[in-house]
């Protein structure tokens, strides 16, 4: 027995050592843009309800408020103005927009290697939310959410490899000023990663001022146009069936300025849309479908993604239920419409009801991620880090939420079936005069870290093993990763000429 100990320990040892070494990006088992799309809730007769009562919804309904701009736009192409004020789109219409509309469109990183490729049913996992409190999970409390806060989650995310990208999870609340918190809200974003950031504008005045630091954070306009590193989180609807009308005037000139578009429609199933799934879904399609009118009105091809996101909700307090399994199948269906529609969607997932994260948060997190890779939903907004049904921000559930996607991403991933996998001389091998077993050989070690997603968090250990380690804490783990993260300098900052001129144009809250 004590001659076979050291072998074993060696062995172990040898296994963890092979783990951590870093794979080339082709060997990694798991990646961005992985393709899936084997979890279909619709039919195709569905899918086809789904389309016609949405159409008939644009054409016999039609959405109210749009600005006088939208009114010119949308008309000249040829919707109907009613005299009810109300704007309907005839079927034809409808189809020859969606014939223009962008399909494979690439989200730019200001590093390339964090391109987003959202053809087909690639599936990407990023953060959303704007939530107005942080998560103290030492304290277990709520407070306001600062620049601080925001520019630590883009740090964060920045290194954690199964978050794709960030769209602002967090509002500033330090900052009174609307227009400085949307500036401030680029900033602390660009500062903290080279990922493709997603933000909000407040007011249409303000972009203009948005594009000018964007254009000195890329070195000027002409390559800013080139490699759009942010998109536009464009709340274009107020549902039901309403446009938004200074959200509009932002679109435009956002589209204008050449930023790709989010078409953000967020209604709320039993409150501002429809109680049932499917209904909930068509209201969805529909506004969205405007939104692809009004955005190929303007700009033919204009880089869109179809943002369809109904929340579900608890009819008997009147509370958001974004941890349900009514949100994941509110999610899952609407990649499917995507899909029908050759479209670059995206819709949220991995929200958390609960207020910290525990055992709650995992299942809540882990069922609507798990459907929304499988049914290849190209953009997985608000995936980790989000609690109490998006009113609150995590960065310890940020961390955690990297190991919960990794394991929903090798769920997309499935299963390959080759000659290799098959495995029959593995079997022979072992069976015919071998080991009589699978630990060790060459086979074995040569795939363990190309088909396996391995925790960095997790515990897998014994609980013999768990004792002797003093009994390692999930959240405490995540504590010290986090402070380990943000106790180096930033990657994404910018070089310190750039960061002087910015600083000298706006009134940058972040300290140097």
């Amino acid at each position: 027995m004590n001659d076979q100990s050291p072998r074993r320990s060696g062995g172990r040892d040898a296994r963890r050592a092979a783990r951590q070494a870093p794979l080339a990006e082709n060997l990694r088992p798991i990646r961005p843009g992985m393709t899936g799309g084997q979890y279909r809730p619709l039919s195709d007769s569905d899918m086809d309800k789904i389309h016609e009562a949405a159409l008939q919804a644009l054409e016999t309904i039609g959405l109210a408020d749009a600005p006088e701009s939208g009114v010119q736009i949308l008309t000249y192409a040829g919707a109907i103005l009613g005299d009810d004020g109300r704007i309907r789109f005839p079927r034809a219409l409808v189809e020859d927009m969606l014939a223009k509309a962008a399909r494979g469109i690439t989200l730019h990183g200001r590093d390339p290697r964090h391109d987003l490729d959202l053809s087909g049913q690639r599936v990407h996992y990023g953060t959303a939310g704007a939530a107005v409190h942080m998560v103290d999970v030492q304290g277990q409390h709520y407070r306001d959410s600062t620049v601080q806060d925001l520019h630590d989650a883009a740090r964060i995310c920045d290194q954690l490899d199964n978050i794709h990208f960030v769209q602002r999870p967090m509002v500033c609340r330090d900052i009174a000023d609307n227009r400085e918190m949307d500036l401030n809200s680029i900033y602390a974003c660009v500062a903290g990663t080279k990922k493709h950031i997603g933000v909000s504008f407040t007011d249409p005045d303000y972009v203009d001022d948005g594009f000018e630091l964007l254009h000195m954070i890329a070195g000027g306009e002409a390559n800013w146009r080139a490699r759009p590193f942010i998109s536009n989180s464009n709340c274009f609807v107020v549902p039901p069936m309403k446009f938004a009308t200074e959200s509009c005037k932002v679109m435009e000139k956002v589209i204008a300025g050449g930023m790709p578009v989010l078409l953000l429609s967020a209604g709320m199933a039993g409150a501002t849309a429809p109680s049932t799934v499917a209904g909930a879904i068509v209201q969805a399609v529909a506004e969205c479908l405007a939104g692809v009118v009004y955005v190929n009105a303007i700009a033919p091809g204009h880089p869109a993604i179809f943002g369809t996101w109904p929340f579900g909700l608890d009819l008997r307090t009147g509370a958001m239920t974004g941890g349900s399994g009514e949100q994941a199948l509110l999610t899952a269906g609407c990649a499917q419409m995507h899909h029908y529609y050759g479209l670059p969607g995206g819709a949220a997932a991995g929200i958390a009801d609960s207020k910290l994260p525990d055992m709650q948060a995992g299942w809540e997190q882990m069922c609507s991620n798990v459907m929304a890779g499988l049914a290849g939903l190209n953009m997985v907004y608000e995936a980790a880090g989000m609690h109490a049904s998006l009113l609150g921000f995590c960065h310890e559930s940020l961390i955690l939420g990297d190991d919960l996607i990794g394991q929903a991403l090798r769920c997309v991933r499935g299963i390959e079936v080759t000659p290799e996998t098959l495995a029959l001389d593995q079997i022979a091998e072992v069976c015919l005069g071998g080991s009589g077993h699978y630990l060790g050989t060459d086979a074995t070690l040569s795939r363990m870290q190309a088909d396996h997603v391995y925790p960095t968090l997790g515990d897998r250990t014994s609980p013999k093993e768990w004792a002797e380690k003093g009994k390692p804490d999930l959240v405490a783990r995540a504590i010290a990763r986090k402070e380990a993260i943000l106790s180096s300098p930033s990657s994404a900052a910018l070089d310190p000429t750039t960061d002087a001129a910015i600083r000298a144009r706006f009134n940058i809250h972040l300290p140097r």
